[in-house]
């Protein structure tokens, strides 16, 4: 048994999206009381982490609208079904930057907001990177420019809150602690 299982008693699809879908579920919990559960379903997404030949970490400035704002990303995108992470870091890499690597290597998964979803992000560190001349483009709805920065420039932009998305503030966190650990 789980520590604080809570049961599904039902569940129902509210939504089904492009992306994602919204179902409620009503639990019993540990205690034997009834709930309900808002629970957002996610296929699962890759973020890179991807550094040049000259040390900069590559970025993508894109407009969020559920920020209503720009933002300051690593490559990201969205698990297709049946697709290892690794074959989507490699295309979203690609197709966001004109990158691609030699080596693609995971670093951790992580649970972007349990409390109410489900989608899982495979963090990775790309190798190796070289520009691609013909390189496959962006999704039609998809608009974003190329940045390059160093580990300092990235860090003062998570203080001006440029960079403000968790799997980004912790890909450039990750690459403090390891160019820490090297010194």
């Amino acid at each position: 048994m789980k520590k604080f299982e809570e049961k599904t008693i039902s569940s129902e699809t509210i939504f089904t999206g492009k992306v994602i879908s919204l179902q409620v579920d009503e639990v019993e919990l540990p205690d034997g009381k009834k709930s309900k559960r808002e629970l957002i379903k996610h296929p699962g997404a890759v973020a890179i982490l991807a550094l040049t030949p000259e040390n900069k970490i590559v970025m993508v400035e894109q407009y969020r609208k559920a920020m209503e704002r720009s933002l300051v990303e690593i490559p990201a995108g969205k698990l297709e079904k049946g697709e290892e992470p690794i074959v989507t870091a490699t295309r979203e890499l690609e197709e966001e930057t004109g990158y691609v690597c030699e080596k693609m290597e995971h670093i951790i998964s992580f649970y972007t907001s349990p409390g109410f979803a489900d989608e899982l992000v495979h963090l990775y560190f790309a190798h190796g990177l070289k520009k691609k001349e013909n390189a496959a483009a962006c999704d039609e709805d998809e608009f974003v420019e190329v940045i390059e920065l160093t580990l300092e420039e990235a860090l003062e932009f998570i203080k001006e809150k440029r960079i403000y998305d968790a799997k980004t503030a912790y890909a450039v966190q990750y690459l403090q602690l390891k160019n820490m650990m090297v010194k």
